[in-house]
C-alpha cells in the first residue's frame, strides 16, 4: 500500500495551519505514518502464519486466531490514520473554494483565501473536533477488541474445532507490545494537541469578537457625545444667544463624555 496521498494531504495542511497543528502535522507524518511504513508493517506482516496452536487440528489455529483478532492490528492501524488525517481534507476544500470563488467573480474577495475567518474558521473546528473524535473512538475499539492494550505470550482457546483447550502462541509478543503502547502515546498526544488548538482557537476568536464589541461601543458613545454637542450648538444659534454665553451638555450627558475622555 502506498501512503504517498496522505503525505500530500498533511504538507498541503500545514500551511493553514497553526503553530500547534504544524506540531500535530509532524506528530502524525513523522512518529505514526514513517513508524507504521519503517517497522510496524513489517513486524505484524506474517503474524497468522505466525500463530502456532499445540495441536494439528485442522481448522483450529484459524478459528483460534479468528477469536483473539478479529481485526489485525495493523489494518486497524491503517484504518485509525486514514480516518483521523481526512477531515483536513475539508480545510483543504474549503480553501480550493474560496479560491475558485475569486475566480469565478475576477476580484479580491477575501484578504487572504487560507486565513482562518468565517467560514473558514468553522470548517477548521470541525476538523479538530472530528480528528479528535476519530482518535478517541479508534482508542476505544482498540480496547474493547483486544481487552486491552496488551499483546499476550500465550493465549488459551477451546473453540471448536478444538476437540479441547489448547494453548495458542503469539510471535514476537515483546517487540509488539512495545509498537503498541508507542502507538497509543502517540494518539493519546495527538488528542492532547487537537484539543489544545480547539481551546486556543476558540479563545482567541472570543478575544476578538471581544474588543470589536468595546471599540464599536466606545466609538457609538463618541459619536453621540459630538452629536449632541452639534444639536445645543445649533440651538444656541437659533435662540440668539451671545458669543460669550457657551452651550453645555446636559449634567449625565457631560459626566459620560468626560469618562470616555479620560478611559482614552
Amino acid at each position: 500500500m502506498t501512503w504517498g496521498f496522505l503525505r500530500d494531504l498533511l504538507s498541503g495542511v500545514n500551511k493553514y495551519s497553526t503553530g500547534i497543528g504544524r506540531i500535530w502535522v509532524a506528530v502524525v507524518f513523522i512518529f505514526r505514518l514513517l513508524v507504521y511504513v519503517a517497522a510496524a508493517e513489517n513486524i505484524w506482516k506474517h503474524e497468522h502464519d505466525e500463530f502456532e496452536c499445540n495441536i494439528k487440528q485442522p481448522g483450529c489455529e484459524n478459528v483460534c486466531f479468528d477469536h483473539f483478532f478479529p481485526v489485525s492490528h495493523i489494518r486497524l492501524w491503517a484504518l485509525q490514520l486514514i480516518m483521523v488525517s481526512t477531515p483536513s481534507l475539508l480545510v483543504v476544500f474549503h480553501v480550493a473554494y474560496r479560491e475558485n470563488r475569486e475566480k469565478r467573480h475576477n476580484q479580491k474577495l477575501y484578504k487572504s483565501a487560507g486565513e482562518r475567518d468565517g467560514g473558514l474558521l468553522c470548517t477548521y473546528l470541525v476538523s479538530l473536533i472530528l480528528k479528535t473524535g476519530f482518535e478517541i473512538v479508534f482508542l476505544v475499539l482498540f480496547y474493547k477488541l483486544y481487552n486491552g492494550f496488551k499483546v499476550p505470550r500465550i493465549v488459551k482457546c477451546d473453540i471448536r474445532p478444538c476437540p479441547n483447550t489448547v494453548d495458542c502462541y503469539i510471535s514476537k509478543p515483546t517487540e509488539k507490545m512495545i509498537f503498541l503502547y508507542f502507538l497509543v502515546a502517540t494518539s493519546c498526544l495527538c488528542i492532547v494537541l487537537n484539543l489544545s488548538e480547539l481551546s486556543y482557537l476558540i479563545f482567541k476568536y472570543s478575544v476578538k469578537c471581544y474588543l470589536k464589541r468595546y471599540i464599536k461601543k466606545h466609538q457609538d458613545t463618541e459619536s453621540d457625545c459630538h452629536k449632541s454637542e452639534t444639536i445645543i450648538h445649533n440651538r444656541a444659534e437659533a435662540a440668539g444667544r451671545s458669543h460669550d454665553s457657551s452651550p453645555s451638555l446636559p449634567l449625565n450627558m457631560q459626566d459620560e463624555c468626560e469618562k470616555n475622555s479620560l478611559s482614552t
